[in-house]
């Protein structure tokens, strides 16, 4: 090990992460858009339990590190106090229909590349090759330009981070942001275990609990290695959990210039992702070759995977870089990006729906979007 550099050894154990998250998720079938279709379908919420223990872990979890000073978050680009409100709405909502068009989130179509799907891998290649587009090429344009330059620097307004407790701080004059942090964490990290906890289909299911479990884990383990292992003095790594729409990018443009390139945390992360799925596959003896049924299953997976790599790089993250990794750092804006991201993946699936029925788009977004905002209406009466 001795002979290894800082990043290498720490893009190693991200590989290992990943490795047990790839080998996990195909085996449980964990899937964020499929959670989202499974409540809004079928009212079933054992997936969505899943996905809500995994970012109730990584609350706590992250938080602990934090207190007992193994990372500092400061840095994090969650926690950045350039609010770049559009940026997360309009990111996390073109994330939520590109993940339902192309059947899935980024983790997902990696996890599948892994069990021999095709389909997944031209998705994975598309969201990637957009992603780098809108990180560093022609995409970034539009970004860097347009939408970025909505927003609202939090320092005017007296927070040093765009933290969730530091924004009540702000709000309520509460001065002791060291136990209001720990107050918020404990909320929000065992709220979602507990909402998890209330569903039978989640606690009677070992794959769901499992899931939960991992993920969660794994999230935690990315920012222990990043922001404690990693920080050289002469080669410091920035701190960070798990992404998966970013780093796919870097990725195809790591093999694409291999000699003249060099591996991190998240390229690795994206080989163990694969990786351990395929070791799965093969030890279940589930892997098979699954390619497109017809010409409109691929158009729509091609869009799916255009909207994945923009709208994520677009809101800082995916289902599991905001909804799991953003949100374990208490940031407002990722909360602002789950939000979106599982609005625009429910409208999404409304809309397909009410359009078997023959109604024109126009008419199946109404409809569906009164259907979403109906429990809200309630509850103002």
């Amino acid at each position: 090990m001795e002979d290894l550099s800082n990043i290498h050894f720490v893009a190693i154990l991200g590989f290992c992460i990943a490795l047990v998250f790839g080998f996990v998720g195909n085996k449980t079938h964990f899937c964020t858009m499929g959670a989202i279709s499974d409540a809004v379908n079928m009212g079933a919420r054992g997936r969505l339990g899943a996905w809500f223990v995994g970012i109730g872990i990584a609350v706590l979890g992250v938080q602990l590190l934090r207190v007992l000073g193994f990372i500092s978050l400061g840095e994090s680009m969650y926690l950045s106090t350039q609010f770049l409100y559009l940026s997360y709405v309009l990111g996390g909502f073109i994330f939520g229909i590109g993940m339902t068009l192309a059947a899935g989130c980024g983790q997902r179509n990696l996890v599948r590349v892994g069990g021999g799907n095709l389909k997944s891998l031209v998705v994975v290649i598309v969201l990637g090759v957009t992603a780098y587009m809108t990180l560093r090429g022609l995409f970034a344009v539009l970004r860097i330009n347009y939408i970025y330059k909505a927003s609202v620097d939090l320092q005017s307004v007296g927070m040093q981070t765009q933290g969730l407790p530091q924004g009540i701080s702000s709000l309520t004059g509460i001065a002791d942001s060291t136990t209001l942090q720990t107050i918020v964490a404990l909320i929000v990290g065992i709220g979602f275990i507990a909402y998890a906890l209330k569903q039978e289909d989640f606690r009677s299911s070992f794959d769901n609990i499992l899931a939960g479990l991992v993920i969660g884990g794994c999230v935690v383990a990315a920012w222990f290695v990043t922001g404690y292992i990693g920080q050289d003095d002469f080669d410091p790594i920035a701190p960070q959990g798990l992404t998966f729409i970013g780093p796919t990018g870097n990725t195809i443009s790591y093999l694409m210039t291999f000699t003249g390139a060099h591996i991190n945390f998240g390229i690795a992360v994206t080989f163990g992702m694969i990786l351990g799925s395929f070791i799965y596959a093969i030890i279940s003896g589930t892997f098979r070759i699954e390619t497109f049924s017809n010409p409109s299953e691929m158009v729509g997976h091609l869009i799916g995977a255009v909207m994945m790599g923009f709208g994520g790089v677009l809101s800082f993250g995916c289902t599991i870089g905001q909804g799991v990794t953003g949100i374990s750092t208490l940031a407002i804006g990722s909360f602002i990006t789950l939000l979106m991201i599982v609005f625009g993946s429910a409208l999404t699936m409304k809309v397909q729906y009410h359009m078997l029925d023959e109604r024109s788009f126009i008419s199946a977004v109404g409809v569906s979007t009164a259907e979403l905002l109906s429990p809200f209406r309630k509850i103002n009466k």
